[in-house]
């Protein structure tokens, strides 16, 4: 399909495809050169302003869908004045002439890249405006506490009853709480759109390889007796509950010989550094040893860990799970597949993630740091009840770091940032 977009497309329809096509039905029909021969012949939609996806002309030419024949048909449009879409262009016509919000702008790349089907279903909600329509009815709260705040200023003989009387801690203190839960919500959103980047660490021959495939339900990396056998990290992205997984299998961490192998253990470091959280493999059959406590150690410490006792087959455990004084122990066998359910639900736990029901929409990093903002600010607000110039200004820029997240309040660098990431058709 080649779209084209603009204002007053009907001299190209008219050049292309001989008339001007009625609006919003399929027409079908040649497409024709400048000669008037044939480049191919296919269905045209026609859509004009304002009822279409940019708000602006569009037209559809949908063709047999050969690489030549669609390129014909590109250049023809390009003789006639058109000229090739930037990345992401179509959606941000779309977003500048208010067809969509710059939230449901950018779930539309999410639902094109989403890994999952829950993923899908969370960005389709954004597209439909869930997450929007969340952040919109703080605002309106927030606008009408703004409004009492901003009178009280402009009369000050006043001031001593805005508190009481207008309840505005309590006004605050519900839009907290609604902010709250949508912070909650779209915490659960980035999880289906980031995923969880866990890496595997140990002593080298602990069994992390074999966990690996195990949670991959397939051999996607070399299991041998060989100490030493993975040198390089080795990445597998697999879902848990329709949750992305991105599993890093990493050389096992010793003070090895070998120059290749050096090699291996400096990059799963470097892995280690960039992982949410870190799946420590111990050898049951040996207990933790000295150099498992090392490696323990030498953790960032802020970073989550769960360490897994392998080899259950061998040692006669049973398997399960531990949870005390902020560790996390599971017990299984990455052989036998034992206690690998109790992983699963674990990895899921120790990222916060909870069954969400229905109401998940998709969120990015820039959303959550906006939301977190505006919490930020409601609670120095919180703060200043009693210095009424101070309260109303960080209920401004609340307000302010909540637009940013719908596109009220959005740089122009932010702009090309988000949608240089999108394909050119959209």
């Amino acid at each position: 399909m080649v779209r084209v977009s603009g204002t007053d497309l009907s001299r190209l329809a008219l050049e292309i495809l001989g008339r001007v096509p009625l609006a919003r039905h399929a027409t079908f029909g040649a497409f024709l050169e400048q000669d008037g021969t044939a480049i191919d012949r296919g269905i045209a939609l026609y859509f004009p302003k304002p009822y279409s996806y940019t708000g602006e002309d569009v037209l559809e030419l949908q063709g047999h869908g050969g690489t030549a024949v669609m390129q014909l048909l590109l250049e023809r449009c390009l003789e006639l004045g058109a000229r090739l879409a930037e990345p992401g262009e179509f959606t941000r016509r779309a977003f500048l002439n208010d067809k969509l919000d710059l939230a449901q702008a950018e779930s539309v790349a999410d639902l094109i890249e989403a890994s999952t089907a829950e993923a899908a279903r969370c960005a389709m909600r954004s597209l439909q405006g869930d997450f929007s329509r969340g952040v919109n009815e703080i605002c309106r709260a927030l606008v009408d506490l703004r409004m009492l705040a901003e009178a009280a200023l402009d009369f000050p003989e006043e001031e001593v009853d805005f508190l009481t009387a207008r309840d505005a801690a309590g006004r605050l203190q519900a839009v907290r709480k609604h902010l709250d839960r949508v912070r909650e919500v779209a915490r659960q959103g980035s999880l289906l759109r980031e995923g969880i980047h866990a890496v595997l660490v140990g002593r080298p021959n602990v069994g992390k390889s074999s966990l690996l495939n195990r949670l991959a339900g397939e051999e996607v990396a070399i299991v041998t007796d060989v100490p030493g056998t993975t040198r390089d990290a080795i990445r597998q992205a697999i879902q848990i509950g329709g949750v992305p997984l991105h599993v890093v299998d990493t050389a096992g961490l010793r003070d090895a010989a070998d120059r290749v192998e050096r090699i291996g253990i400096e990059r799963t470091r470097a892995a280690i550094d960039k992982g949410d959280l870190a799946l420590v493999m111990v050898d049951r059959t040996e207990g933790e040893t000295d150099a498992d406590r090392d490696i323990l150690a030498s953790l960032p410490p802020e970073m989550p860990r769960i360490k897994v006792h392998n080899k259950i087959d061998l040692s006669g455990d049973n398997a399960r799970v531990e949870i005390a004084d902020g560790r996390t122990e599971v017990w299984l066998s990455a052989r036998t597949g034992a206690g690998m359910d109790l992983l699963r639900e674990v990895l899921l736990g120790a990222v916060g993630w909870h069954s969400p029901g229905e109401g998940v929409f998709m969120a990015r990093a820039r959303h959550l740091a906006a939301l977190n903002d505006a919490a930020d600010h409601f609670e120095r607000a919180a703060g200043q009840a009693q210095r009424l110039e101070l309260f109303a200004e960080e209920l401004r820029l609340a307000q302010r770091a909540l637009g940013s997240i719908t596109g009220e309040f959005t740089a122009d660098d932010l702009l090309g940032e988000i949608f240089s990431r999108f394909c050119i058709g959209k």
